[in-house]
């Protein structure tokens, strides 16, 4: 499993990477998004196109993705930009229309570096099969904070209770893509507990998955407080259960997606009668 550090900061980025983050994100995705998210509580990015060059510097050998806007008319110049900063994969956000992921997946090509989809629309969904099997498309990822609000859903797990995220996995598999999907909390936190969302994450065949804000919260907290080795530790432990969680039996995976669905369900249930 890979972890994506999400940061504009060339130090925190060196140092998640010197914990065991192979992949860091800068994210410029910044059109509508304040419209669509704004007052929810999820992250509204501040990063900036010149973020990209520091970070790339400041870890050499981490995989650095950078998230675009979605697709617009100056979309190939925010590629170009991104790949000569040193970027290796580029993410498109909020696409509704097979034929704008074909054209981002071209423009990276060109540029040289990788594409990845960021499928988080009720629209993406609906004409996956015309555009998984892209020859230019390297990574599908599931974007769960905007899709289970497409889909009139109340938690943001809920396309991965209702089979939604698993026929993604699917398509992507036979399409031969890399497939990951939603942000994970520590392993004993959240209305779905980082630990179970692992879970899931290793049994759908995932290859990667955002870390939450939750993982370095108490640089924000408290700075005076050694938050490294909180973080440091957190992410030890994550690697640890990892581990264990492969080495499940096919009953205890299946056990293990039964209470997932469980959980999810009754947080839903919750949600909707606040």
């Amino acid at each position: 499993m890979d972890w994506i550090q999400i940061t504009n900061d060339p130090g925190f980025a060196a140092f998640a990477h010197a914990c065991g983050v192979p992949r860091i994100m800068v994210d410029l995705e910044q059109h509508g998004k304040q419209e669509r998210q704004g007052g929810l509580g999820t992250f509204i990015s501040e990063h900036r196109p010149e973020d990209v060059a520091p970070v790339r510097a400041a870890v050499p050998r981490a995989h650095l993705i950078v998230r675009i806007n979605p697709w617009h008319a100056q979309s190939e110049a925010e590629i170009n930009h991104a790949a000569r900063a040193g970027a290796d994969t580029l993410m498109l956000p909020m696409f509704e229309r097979a034929d704008q992921i074909a054209a981002f997946s071209h423009a990276c090509r060109e540029a040289g570096v990788r594409a990845m989809a960021l499928l988080e629309t009720k629209a993406a969904l609906g004409c996956l099969d015309a555009w998984a099997g892209l020859h230019d498309l390297d990574e599908i990822y599931v974007g769960l904070n905007d899709l289970h609000r497409q889909l009139s859903m109340r938690f943001m797990f809920e396309p991965l209770a209702d089979g939604t995220v698993e026929r993604v996995a699917r398509v992507a598999r036979e399409a031969r893509k890399s497939f990951g999907f939603g942000g994970i909390a520590r392993l004993d936190e959240g209305l779905l507990p980082g630990r179970v969302v692992l879970g899931e994450h290793l049994r759908l065949g995932s290859r990667s998955v955002i870390l939450s804000r939750t993982f370095n919260r108490e640089s924000a907290e408290d700075p005076q407080r050694d938050w490294r080795s909180v973080y440091r530790d957190q992410l030890a432990r994550m690697g640890r259960c990892a581990a264990v969680l492969a080495a499940r039996s096919v009953d205890e995976i299946e056990s293990d997606r039964l209470l997932a669905r469980d959980l999810i369900m009754t947080a839903a249930r919750t949600l909707a009668s606040r």
